[in-house]
C-alpha cells in the first residue's frame, strides 16, 4: 500500500511556510510606517512620505509610484489570502519582487530628486526600511519553498508572460543598457555644474550622447569576431563579459578625471569614452535580448527592458549624487560601476540564447569584408527595405520636436518647480510605467501590426493635448491630463515598436542590424527637430506648434497603415520575428 505520509507532511511544511510568506510581507508593509526616512532633524514614516510631509518650511511632494507600490503589495497580500489554492504563493512571490522594486524606485527618485525647497536639507533613510526590504526578501524566499516548482504557471494570464525566463532577463539587461547613459547625462552635467564649469562649456558633453547614434558602424564585432578564450561561453556571453569590463573601466576613468574649467577636454574625452564603451555594451545587450526572446515575447520582453532602463538609469544618477554627497564624485561615479553586472550575472546564468545563428566563418580578408556589409546588404536586400528605413526615420519625428519643449512650455505658463516635480516627474513616471505594461498586454491581445498602428495614432494624438494645455494656460489638471496620456501613449509605444523593430532583425546579425534600426530611429530627431523647435515656437505660438508636430506625425502614420495593407510589414520581417 503506498506511503500517503510523506505527501501530507510536504504539504503541511508547503502551509506553513505560506503562512509565514504571507506574514512577512505583511510585516514588510507594516514597517514602511515606521520613521525612515529623515529630513534635518525631523523623521518621516513611509505612509506620511507617501502621502506629502512638510515640516513648515520643507515640502515632499507625495511619490505616485510608492503609492503604487504600496497598492501592489496590498493587493498581492489580499489576493494571496483569496486564492490560497489558486497560486496564492506564487503571486506572493511575484508581488515580493514587483513591490520591493517599485519601493526601492520610488525611494531613490524622490529623495534624490526632490523639489527645491529640499534640494540643500540633509537627507538620510532609518532603520525601517531596511527593516521592510528585509521583510520583502524573507516574504520572497519563504513563498518560494511553498510554490510548486512551476511557480509561474499559478501566475494570473495577464502576469504570467513577465516572469518568463526571457522577459526577466530582458529586464536584468535593460538595468545595464541604462547605467552608462545616465553617467554621461544629467549626472555628468550635475558634476560639471558643481566644479565650476561654464554653462556654455557644457554642450561640448554631448559628443558622449551622440556617439550612441553611430554605433552601427561598429556593430558587425560583436556580430562576427570571437573573443579568444572566452568564445567558449558563446559569441553573446563573451561579448556581454567584455563589453561589461569596458564599461566598468570607462566609468572608473570617468570618476578619476577631476573636470578642469581651465582645461576640459580629459574629462570631454572620458566621457565620450564612455558614451562608446556604453553603445558598445547596448549593442551586445540588443542582440542577446532579440535572441533569448520567442517571437511571441518580444513585446513582454521589451516592455521589461524598458522597466529595467529606467530603474537602472535613475538609480544610477540617484547613487552616484548620494555617494559624492558623502564620499566626492570620485567614489560616486566608481560606485555605480556596480550597475554593469545585472547583464553579465544574465548572461552567465542563462547561458547563449538557443536562437543565435552564427555567421559563417570568416578566415580571409574578403570574408570579413563580407562580414562588415554583410547584415546591411541582407537587410536591404528585402523587399521593400527603403520603406521599411523610411518610416523608421520618420514614424517619431512629431513625437520628439513635441518632447523637446515640455519645459519651455510649462516655464511659460508659470508652473512652479514643485508642480512640475510633481506632475512631469512623478505622475508622468508612473503613467509611462504603466503604458509599458498596457503595451505588452495589447502586442500580446492584438498582435503586432494592430498594436505598432494603434501606439503610432495614440503618439501622435497626445500631442493635441498639450496644444490645449497651452490654449487652456496654467490648469493643474490640464497638465496632469496632458502629461498621463503623452507618458501612456509613449509607453506603449515604446514596447510594441521596439518589438517591430526587434523582428526586423536576422538571427545571423541581430546586434549590427538592430543598431542601425535603432540608430536610425532616434538620428533624425536629435539632428533635425533639435535645431527647429525653438524657432517654430516663436513663430507659430505654442497651441500651433502642438497641432503641428501632430500634423507631421501623420506621414508615418499613414505610412505603416499602407505598409499593413500591403502586407510590407509581414514580408519584412526577419528571422527574429518568425516562429520555429
Amino acid at each position: 500500500m503506498p506511503n500517503q505520509q510523506a505527501p501530507i507532511a510536504a504539504s503541511g511544511r508547503a502551509s506553513s511556510f505560506y503562512l509565514f510568506a504571507q506574514l512577512a510581507l505583511a510585516t514588510g508593509i507594516a514597517l514602511l510606517a515606521v520613521p525612515w526616512i529623515r529630513i534635518g532633524g525631523a523623521a518621516v514614516p513611509g505612509f506620511g512620505f507617501a502621502a506629502g510631509w512638510t515640516d513648515g518650511t520643507a515640502k515632499l511632494a507625495p511619490s505616485m509610484t510608492f503609492l503604487l507600490g504600496l497598492l501592489a503589495l496590498g493587493a498581492t497580500l489580499g489576493f494571496s489570502v483569496a486564492w490560497r489554492r489558486r497560486g496564492g504563493a506564487s503571486l506572493v512571490v511575484a508581488g515580493s519582487l514587483v513591490g520591493a522594486a517599485l519601493l526601492a524606485l520610488a525611494v531613490l527618485f524622490t529623495l534624490f530628486s526632490p523639489p527645491k525647497s529640499l534640494a540643500g536639507a540633509p537627507l538620510a533613510l532609518g532603520w525601517g526600511s531596511g527593516a521592510a526590504l528585509v521583510a520583502f526578501v524573507a516574504a520572497f524566499l519563504l513563498a518560494r519553498t511553498a510554490a510548486p516548482a512551476d511557480w509561474r504557471a499559478e501566475l494570473p494570464d495577464g502576469v504570467r508572460p513577465y516572469f518568463a525566463k526571457g522577459p526577466l532577463a530582458s529586464f536584468a539587461l535593460g538595468i545595464s543598457s541604462g547605467f552608462p547613459f545616465a553617467m554621461i547625462g544629467a549626472t555628468l552635467t550635475t558634476r560639471l555644474a558643481q566644479t565650476g564649469i561654464d554653462k556654455s562649456t557644457v554642450t561640448a558633453f554631448t559628443l558622449a550622447i551622440l556617439v550612441y547614434n553611430f554605433k552601427f558602424l561598429w556593430a558587425w564585432i560583436v556580430d562576427s569576431v570571437p573573443i579568444p578564450v572566452l568564445g567558449r561561453l558563446g559569441q553573446r556571453v563573451s561579448w556581454l563579459i567584455v563589453a561589461g569590463v569596458l564599461v566598468v573601466a570607462a566609468t572608473v576613468n570617468l570618476a578619476l578625471v577631476v573636470p578642469d574649467p581651465a582645461n576640459i577636454w580629459p574629462t570631454v574625452t572620458a566621457a565620450v569614452l564612455m558614451g562608446a564603451a556604453g553603445a558598445t555594451y547596448d549593442i551586445v545587450i540588443d542582440g542577446y535580448r532579440i535572441e533569448v526572446l520567442q517571437p511571441h515575447e518580444l513585446g513582454y520582453g521589451s516592455g521589461m527592458s524598458q522597466y529595467g532602463w529606467r530603474i537602472g538609469s535613475v538609480a544610477a544618477g540617484a547613487i552616484a549624487l548620494v555617494v559624492a554627497g558623502q564620499a566626492g564624485w570620485t567614489a560616486g561615479y566608481a560606485a555605480c560601476a556596480v550597475f554593469a553586472l545585472p547583464a553579465i550575472l544574465t548572461g552567465l546564468i542563462v547561458g547563449e540564447p538557443e536562437r543565435h545563428r552564427p555567421p559563417a566563418e570568416r578566415r580571409s580578408v574578403a570574408t570579413v569584408a563580407r562580414g562588415i556589409w554583410g547584415p546591411f546588404v541582407q537587410f536591404f536586400a528585402r523587399e521593400g527595405a527603403l520603406i521599411v528605413l523610411l518610416f523608421i526615420l520618420v514614424h517619431k519625428i512629431g513625437d520628439t520636436l513635441a518632447n523637446l519643449t515640455f519645459r519651455l512650455l510649462f516655464n511659460d505658463l508659470g508652473f512652479s518647480n514643485d508642480e512640475v516635480a510633481f506632475y512631469d516627474v512623478s505622475l508622468g513616471f508612473l503613467a509611462y510605467m504603466l503604458g509599458v505594461f498596457l503595451g505588452g498586454v495589447l502586442y500580446a491581445r492584438m498582435g503586432m501590426k494592430r498594436s505598432v498602428m494603434l501606439s503610432l495614432v495614440l503618439m501622435a494624438v497626445s500631442n493635441l493635448s498639450f496644444a490645449a494645455l497651452a490654449a487652456a494656460g496654467h490648469s493643474n489638471i490640464g497638465m496632469a491630463g496632458a502629461i498621463g496620456f503623452e507618458n501612456i501613449a509613449s509607453g506603449i509605444g515604446g514596447v510594441v515598436v521596439i518589438a517591430y523593430f526587434s523582428a526586423l532583425t536576422d538571427l545571423r546579425f541581430t546586434a549590427a542590424q538592430y543598431a542601425l534600426i535603432s540608430a536610425g530611429a532616434s538620428i533624425v530627431g536629435r539632428f533635425i527637430t533639435g535645431t527647429t523647435a525653438g524657432s517654430l515656437i516663436k513663430a507659430m505660438g505654442y497651441v500651433d506648434f502642438y497641432v503641428f508636430t501632430t500634423v507631421i506625425a501623420l506621414p508615418g502614420v499613414v505610412l505603416y497603415w499602407w505598409m499593413m495593407r500591403s502586407g510590407l510589414v509581414d514580408r519584412s520581417i526577419g528571422s527574429a520575428g518568425q516562429e520555429r
